[in-house]
């Protein structure tokens, strides 16, 4: 359960728990998908743009001439070429014939790029900025619209989605705030990739639906549990901007560690690790000696593994996490991993947090006045 409230920002964090975090990579290509249509069972939007023929998007409904499946770039690129195949197979009814592939420089304003002939779509924008490509009906279906795959050849190139996920919001206590939700389900679905990535075990399946309630009768701030999400619409109507605390969310969601063997502080403290560490840099906030207790949870534990990172392991999160996952957590790991016990860690964290008393600069002796 998250408790802090936070503004997403990318910037320079240092003197966080006495550690230092770099500035985030040059930024890549990404994608997010959108559509008019719910998702039918758990064909995923993302799985259209998975790199995976066996899996395909496949609307609830049947699809009319007002729906659409965008996939959205960013940023813009320079494309080559598209091409998206529909239904399951060459004898799908599914196929979709009345459909048309149209393209965006800008996300809003599109044009048609190509028709779609027995089920699929070629188009070449020959070397156009492209920000958005949309498989769109033409006219209303008799079948839901299921999309296979879009292959895109681009410079640079966007890669597929590594961990295809939706999360897939409930507003029926608060509608007035669907926008926001649905908002808050996108960075979370973005940051997904990242959380896997950091929170990767052998065996590991992530899974590829997740649900986002929100609570009216909920006085917490938000919990996870089992891959479905809560959130408190008291708290975060009047806190908007903390968007971080359902990617702290999706991170136990991705944890998944079984049954309640694990100490609770870790398993926070790792949750807020990959949200201070690596989703969201917080303004500076240095920890006093005293306050530094590794076993503190949130944002405390959070600033001693990433101490321990900087000064021992830097996968020591990944390799906690794998032992959690595996119910093979205990004491022992600490110095398995470091050389050292929890407990010594945690004094040598606090040590490196005691700031030396500085030493004023000598005054030059001023000549005897002749």
């Amino acid at each position: 359960m998250c408790q802090f409230s936070s503004v997403r920002v990318f910037a320079l964090l240092a003197g966080f728990g006495g550690v230092a975090i770099a500035a985030p990579p040059e930024k890549s290509v990404v994608a997010s998908v959108e559509s008019t249509l719910a998702t039918g069972g758990g064909n995923i939007r993302q799985f259209a743009f998975d790199g995976n023929p066996d899996t395909v998007f496949q609307s609830e409904k049947n699809a009319t001439a007002k729906d659409h499946l965008t996939l959205i770039l960013d940023p813009a690129v320079t494309v080559k070429s598209i091409r998206v195949s529909t239904g399951r197979g060459k004898e799908d009814k599914n196929l979709l014939g009345a459909g048309m592939l149209e393209i965006s420089e800008d996300g809003k304003t599109f044009e048609k790029a190509a028709t779609f002939e027995k089920g699929a779509a070629v188009a070449k924008p020959e070397g156009k900025k492209v920000r958005a490509i949309r498989v769109k009906p033409t006219e209303d279906l008799d079948y839901p619209l299921v999309v296979r795959e879009f292959a895109i050849e681009g410079e640079p190139a966007v890669k597929p989605f590594k961990f295809p996920v939706e999360v897939a919001v409930n507003v029926d206590d608060a509608p007035e705030m669907k926008e926001w939700t649905e908002r808050v389900a996108r960075v979370c679905e973005r940051q997904y990739p990242m959380l896997c990535e950091e929170l990767w075990s052998d065996g590991f399946k992530p899974r590829t639906v997740l649900r986002l309630k929100m609570d009216k009768n909920y006085r917490g701030v938000a919990e996870a549990g089992g891959g479905n999400m809560r959130g408190s619409v008291t708290y975060f109507k009047d806190h908007p901007d903390d968007i971080g605390a359902f990617v702290h969310e999706t991170a136990h969601c991705v944890q998944g560690y079984p049954g309640a063997r694990n100490p609770g502080w870790l398993v926070e403290g790792v949750a807020d690790y990959v949200r201070f560490f690596k989703y969201e840099a917080n303004k500076p906030r240095k920890l006093k000696p005293e306050q530094a207790k590794y076993n503190g949870s949130y944002r405390t534990t959070a600033a001693f593994l990433a101490y321990v990172a900087e000064k021992h392991d830097k996968d020591v999160v990944k390799k906690l996490n794998a032992k959690m996952r595996a119910g093979e957590y205990g004491e022992q790991v600490w110095k398995d991993i470091t050389g050292k016990t929890v407990a010594e860690l945690g004094d040598d964290w606090k040590e490196s947090l005691t700031e030396s008393p500085k030493t004023a600069p000598k005054e030059t002796p001023k000549a005897a006045p002749k």
